[in-house]
């Protein structure tokens, strides 16, 4: 529900629920776990994913963050929840626009930041 996330100030809420119907999940998973969660898609334990109504985050990630991204772990694991929850919410990836420019929460920055610069949220602040 941060101002720069996917709510965009109060277009849609999030909420944390123990139990009843929700539109999506989200879970920390082991390396392992997210490999069988997130077939047919192969993690090879390294990577994060949404599937079947899950937006699953390696715990290997989590702790570890990821070289391309840079030193920042808080800012990436802020990065990582927005851009699994984005697939949540119908978003694909998308590219770097350009050298130098913001990188889309949507371009998959734990592989490559593609000659942008990191960014965790959808709608960061200018």
């Amino acid at each position: 529900n941060d101002p720069r996330g996917w709510g965009r100030g109060g277009a849609l809420r999030f909420a944390r629920v123990s139990r009843g119907p929700v539109r999506f999940r989200v879970a920390l998973s082991s390396p392992a776990m997210t490999e069988r969660m997130c077939l047919p898609l192969r993690t090879d334990g390294l990577l994060s994913c949404h599937s079947h109504g899950r937006s699953v985050i390696n715990a290997r990630r989590w702790g570890q963050g990821a070289r391309p991204y840079g030193a920042d772990l808080a800012a990436y694991r802020e990065y990582l929840i927005n851009h699994e929850v984005g697939h949540a919410l119908g978003h694909g990836h998308r590219y770097c626009p350009g050298r130098g420019m913001r990188a889309p929460v949507m371009v998959q920055q734990t592989k490559s930041l593609y000659g942008c610069r990191p960014n965790p949220w959808p709608f960061p602040h200018h």
